[in-house]
């Protein structure tokens, strides 16, 4: 089996993928998700010509006054009566402006006797200070797009546009399998020859921001049986995620293991390093994502893969990791026959690689920041040259 392009793989695996269905959810429990549907304005906003300051509501026209003061308005009080000219009315930051005023003479520019007023320093132009009614949106525009993601600016405006509940797609479902039998749980001791199962722990906190539920099966030996039982036990889960047994070495039983399951491979083996033996299918209504052992690896292929398939299903417009332009700092050589994603780190100077790029190095994986792609092929790059990275923070 050829070496698959990472983009070919990317797109093979979200179509492997059915998107989630829909649940409705009061909006500050949306936070994190992603939009299913459009979300239009059931009201405008603002809802009328507000002021922007504490001041007086006045004719422009009419400075710099006098003006006898007949009103007041406030945020949430009752509507001011019209204004007669040569009248003002003293208003409030988020106040209705009353019917015959267009300004705002902020109170720092005004002088005040009794009832006289009179401006201060520069004219008055019309609308100085005044929100128009609807200047943000208006009933029935379109305020979020179906595929955005909800953040904390997302929910205030659908919030203002009238929403209580929003349509997001369920949380997804991933189960979690390691294999190996030199793993033990974390915080347990070591005998030679074992080493704590960290993949689970990190590709969880991964998740963590995704709104998905992980479930955790545990360490799965390194046994046909067992794997076989703890495919089918997974089946359920909208994501099934395996860590180690990747590869074609004796002990590694998750390839035939899915296979016996039931499972349907789609491919296996991807054009990049590291993360090199990754494997994707279908299990039952599960997508299976295979990811290599090494925990630099791991880490890798979860996100140029794992996290934007969770974000797919959930309904991501643009579920790939964002890239970005960088320059070097320091020179790099040239690449083989595979894409490089090199664990880097930014400076003041540009992007520098980390001494290790081993794929078992996580003393150097937690000091990245971003991930410097070099193509296959590329050819040796000198400080100063331009990179594309893949931000990790």
């Amino acid at each position: 089996m050829s070496l698959l392009p990472v983009a070919e793989a990317q797109s093979r695996l979200m179509a492997l993928a059915t998107p989630l269905p829909t649940e409705h959810l009061a909006v500050p429990a949306c936070a994190g998700r992603w939009l299913t549907e459009d979300v239009v304005a059931l009201r405008d906003q603002p809802w009328a010509d507000l002021s922007a300051m504490d001041g007086y509501a006045v004719r422009a026209a009419e400075w710099p006054g006098p003006w006898q003061v007949a009103a007041e308005s406030t945020a949430g009080g009752p509507p001011p009566p019209l204004l007669e000219p040569g009248q003002a009315c003293r208003i409030f930051t988020g106040a209705p402006l009353p019917q015959g005023a267009d300004s705002i003479l902020i109170q720092e520019n005004a002088a005040r006797q009794g009832d006289v007023l009179r401006g201060l320093d520069e004219a008055l132009a019309t609308g100085r200070h005044v929100r128009p009614a609807g200047s943000d949106f208006r009933k029935g525009g379109l305020l979020l797009k179906a595929g955005g993601a909800l953040g904390p600016a997302q929910i205030a405006l659908a919030v203002l546009g009238g929403h209580a509940a929003l349509p997001v797609s369920r949380r997804a479902r991933v189960a979690l399998l390691s294999t190996g039998n030199e793993l033990v749980p974390p915080g347990m001791p070591t005998q030679p020859g074992q080493l704590p199962s960290s993949n689970a722990p990190m590709l969880a906190a991964m998740l963590s921001g995704l709104s998905c539920d992980v479930v955790d099966l545990g360490i799965v030996r390194d046994d046909l049986p067992g794997t076989v039982r703890a495919f089918v036990r997974a089946s359920e889960a909208d994501i099934i995620l395996s860590t180690g047994g990747a590869s074609v070495g004796d002990h590694d039983f998750v390839r035939p293991a899915f296979v016996q399951a039931g499972g349907s491979l789609d491919f296996w083996k991807i054009r990049m390093r590291p993360g090199k033996p990754l494997m994707a299918g279908i299990l039952g209504s599960a997508v299976f994502l295979g990811l290599p052992g090494n925990p630099v690896s791991a880490f890798v292929t979860a996100t140029l893969f794992l996290l934007p398939l969770v974000r797919h299903m959930m309904g991501a417009a643009s579920p790939l990791p964002p890239t970005a332009p960088a320059t070097l700092a320091a020179p790099l050589p040239a690449t083989g026959e595979r894409d490089d994603y090199l664990r880097a780190f930014r400076t003041e100077a540009g992007i520098v690689s980390v001494t290790s790029q081993d794929s078992a190095a996580t003393a150097a994986l937690a000091m990245a920041d971003c991930l410097i792609l070099r193509p296959a092929g590329s050819a040796p790059a000198a400080a100063g040259d331009p990179v594309t990275v893949l931000p990790l923070a």
